[in-house]
């Protein structure tokens, strides 16, 4: 397939237009990192955002910056880093799970799937922290939302509806971004030998805690057996991030200790220096990336995650692998059988408890066969449909990357 390289917005704008003259659709992206993620799209050629590169502001006492979306996450990751601020919501990189250099997808990318990472129940995910955007709709229009402060924001909020959008409702041409500090220190308080539902209630109770916990996730026996040491381990794991000043991590630390020193678990620590590495390597699903196997992302209510779990075992399914992120709200998960299946079979098992089951990765074929998104009910699938025909009525961009009609 043949990429367009645009440099400017006109240029955007110009590639849209040849395309709808021609009736031929166009597959967005940036460094290709994220092409196994969704459906495949139909295409005839594809425009490449990573042209459109670099940072246009950057003011780290106003905790905000404004870049093309060419630009890669290792760009604007070293950016910050050397200003000691970070994107809150830290957006998973997909690089482990689709064979990719870490951190070499691009911002334009993140945004457009809506990236979120451990800090999710805390923090948001990026459209929480989409302050504006320049893009190009598929009618070869400029269009704007928002600006470099969040009381610029006015009328409809297109930043959030663009915000996941995979790209099918415009090209990006500038992001602006809300940026945080990073805190002082992190510290992880562990407690091995819980079995799942427990965990679960343990999560959900600290989450309610006034004890700041930022981060809750449990790994199943096993689950930790592919992660580096130093907490590498055959155990149970649940983990409970705190982060901020010293003095309060450890206040923090120990009082959570007392909270729950009746559950029944051994009590352990991972210590500053690998605390970050750890909830990076949950973040971008390092746990089952290795596995041969399809990966399902399941989110659904906090204290449901064990009980789906349960559910799902309960099925014809033999082998389940997972993890639980979010307090048990996001369960990455492997199973032993083709997607063709297994898609009824975990969605119907979620159906009790609310929620929606996404084929993170599996071969093309089985993401063309199969509904890779929760399909939607048919008043929501509906207005989806007229949305997608204000922005792009010719279906021009990423034709077919949510929906196999849209």
């Amino acid at each position: 397939m043949e990429f367009l390289a645009p440099e400017t917005a006109d240029d955007v704008v110009e590639i849209v237009k040849v395309a709808l003259a021609n009736e031929a659709p166009l597959a967005v992206n940036g460094n290709r990192t994220l092409d196994g993620l969704g459906r495949p799209v139909t295409a005839t050629k594809g425009l490449s955002t990573r042209a459109l590169s670099g940072v246009h502001f950057y003011e780290p006492s106003e905790l905000v910056v404004s870049l093309a979306p060419g630009t890669t996450m290792r760009e604007l990751t070293d950016l910050l880093d050397q200003n000691g601020q970070e994107l809150a919501f830290e957006p998973i990189d997909y690089g482990a799970l689709f064979g990719h250099e870490p951190l070499s997808g691009t911002v334009g990318g993140m945004v457009a799937i809506n990236a979120a990472g451990p800090r999710r129940i805390k923090a948001g995910a990026a459209r929480d922290h989409m302050l504006g955007f320049t893009a190009v709709s598929g009618r070869a229009e400029i269009f704007q939302s928002g600006g470099r402060v969040m009381k610029n924001v006015t009328g409809y909020d297109l930043s959030k509806l663009m915000t996941g959008s995979y790209g099918t409702l415009g090209v990006f041409t500038d992001l602006t971004l809300k940026v945080l500090p990073k805190a002082e220190m992190e510290e992880t308080l562990l407690i091995r030998g819980l079995d799942e539902a427990t965990a679960v209630r343990v999560m959900t109770e600290a989450s309610g805690l006034p004890h700041e916990v930022s981060s809750f996730a449990h790994l199943p026996a096993g689950s930790a057996r592919n992660l580096d040491e130093p907490y590498r381990t055959p155990d149970p794991v649940t983990a409970l991030r705190l982060e901020g000043a010293e003095v309060s991590v450890t206040k923090r630390k120990q009082d959570l200790t007392q909270h729950f020193k009746g559950i029944g678990g051994e009590f352990d620590r991972i210590a500053p220096a690998h605390s970050r590495a750890f909830w990076q390597a949950l973040r971008d699903c390092r746990p089952l990336a290795n596995r041969q196997a399809d990966i399902w992302r399941v989110s659904t209510a906090p204290a449901n995650g064990a009980a789906f779990i349960a559910a799902l075992c309960a099925t014809e399914i033999e082998t389940i692998d997972c993890y639980y992120d979010w307090a048990g709200g996001l369960v990455w998960l492997t199973v032993d059988i083709p997607a063709s299946r297994a898609a009824t079979i975990i969605r119907d098992a979620l159906q009790p408890f609310g929620g929606h089951a996404t084929l993170i990765r599996a071969d093309a074929n089985a993401r063309t066969t199969v509904p890779v998104f929760q399909p939607q009910p048919p008043a929501l699938a509906a207005l989806t449909a007229r949305i997608r025909t204000s922005f792009d009525p010719e279906r021009i961009l990423n034709r077919g990357r949510m929906r196999d009609d849209l």
